[in-house]
């Protein structure tokens, strides 16, 4: 009977570690780090416009947190989804790719 509890809890996890590899990851630039541990993430992807087929670029912003403020306006860095942290804040720095 334990060593079922234990499989159990052992799918549990994988599948928590499944669920977690997941989350989305976006690449962008910094447009603004003046705020306390948090910096603007400007991310730039290129589509097909859904008529014309010509490729037109979107352009989004993000609010996410940098808990040691790493990031400087105009570095490129990869951020990662995670739980909200306040009204705007639902991505946080993973690493600054290039300053």
């Amino acid at each position: 009977m334990a060593e079922a509890t234990e499989q159990q809890t052992a799918d549990t996890a994988t599948t928590a570690e499944a669920k977690r590899a997941t989350r989305k990851t976006r690449t962008g630039e910094v447009i603004s780090s003046g705020m306390n541990k948090t910096i603007v993430v400007q991310s730039v992807t290129r589509v097909p416009h859904a008529k014309f087929g010509k490729i037109v670029k979107q352009k989004k912003k993000f609010y996410a947190h940098d808990e040691e403020n790493k990031a400087k306006t105009g570095d490129t860095v990869r951020i990662m989804e995670t739980r909200p942290l306040s009204k705007l804040k639902r991505w946080r720095l993973v690493d600054v790719v290039a300053k």
